[in-house]
């Protein structure tokens, strides 16, 4: 009861103080809060009014030119869905999200990384103002608001650079990794094996797979170094190419049927040539990620600690 009258009292010091000097919440702040939301809503639309009424449309009827405004290009050319050339990323202000799934590998922690994690510090943040309750405002007696604020801001700083310069390999990069390929699984005087590499690096099957530590693990996609070492079949491997999700049924690979027949068989070939057993792309390292949450929550313990042995904060 002691800490409930002495929060009461605080608070009925606060009243009397705003009373005295200052001005309340409502309607004061709110109103300065909703002139400022005005102001960022008219600028935002004014500035799409500038790149609209500015742009010059220089489009072709065959889908060339572009159509470009003070404010940068409104369109351009239409998207080629068969490019080898072009790496997807997100906007920006996700790369911080882009890179943990470099961090938190599928399956078994991707959902931790993307899901988890996010939305338990957002809960902590919301949970925040009611689990602390304090009126004081003096930096050097908060000491695990501040710690904790530069940690966040520091934390999605590096994430969202690291994602930003995060190198993405080019199918044109990586098919200059085929002869390497082709010499170690014992397969470079099979020019069909060896179309189907090429054609294996450009159709992005290494954004889901791995092969000899190149590549990415996604989506649950196994290691194919070693998938001819399992017998399966020039056949089977065409019809799982076709259509994965009847030979597999639940599979998230997409059916790469458009490739026409024999392009499906140079892949089928070079995957059954495939014997090899190198690594893998790697998972998630658990044991950096454990030190690195227990670091934080043995310094975070170790500031409130010190902040509960500080006195109380005395009011006029």
């Amino acid at each position: 009861m002691a800490s409930l009258d002495e929060r009461r009292a605080g608070f009925q010091r606060y009243k009397d103080d705003v009373k005295r000097r200052g001005k309340p919440f409502f309607p004061y702040a709110m109103f300065h809060d909703t002139v400022m939301s005005l102001v960022v809503v008219g600028v935002i639309i004014a500035l799409a009014a500038i790149w609209k009424w500015t742009a010059d449309d220089n489009l072709s009827p065959n889908g060339t030119g572009d159509y470009t405004g003070w404010l940068g290009s409104v369109l351009t050319q239409k998207a080629d869905p068969g490019t080898t050339n072009f790496v997807p990323r997100p906007d920006w202000y996700f790369y911080f999200l882009f890179y943990l799934l470099r961090i938190f590998k599928w399956p078994d922690s991707v959902i931790l990384g993307t899901v988890g994690i996010p939305t338990i510090l957002l809960m902590l943040m919301i949970a925040l103002p009611f689990v602390d309750v304090r009126s004081e405002r003096r930096l050097l007696r908060r000491p695990v608001a501040i710690v904790a604020a530069i940690l966040v801001v520091l934390s999605m700083g590096v994430l969202t650079y690291k994602g930003a310069t995060a190198k993405e390999s080019l199918a044109s990069e990586l098919a200059g990794v085929v002869p390497k390929w082709s010499k170690q699984q014992g397969f470079a005087s099979n020019p069909t094996a060896v179309a189907g590499a090429k054609l294996f690096t450009q159709s992005g099957c290494l954004t889901c797979h791995t092969y000899l530590n190149t590549g990415s693990s996604n989506l649950g996609a196994p290691n194919l170094t070693a998938e001819g070492s399992k017998n399966k079949g020039k056949d089977f491997q065409v019809r799982h190419l076709e259509c994965p999700s009847c030979v597999n049924p639940g599979s998230p690979m997409p059916s790469f049927k458009d490739l026409g027949p024999q392009n499906l068989q140079k892949l089928a070939t070079f995957l059954e040539a495939s014997k090899g057993s190198g690594g893998g792309g790697g998972g998630t390292n658990w044991g950096y990620i454990g030190a690195l949450i227990g670091l934080g929550v043995a310094v975070l313990l170790l500031l409130a600690f010190a902040a509960a042995r500080r006195a109380p904060p005395r009011y006029a």
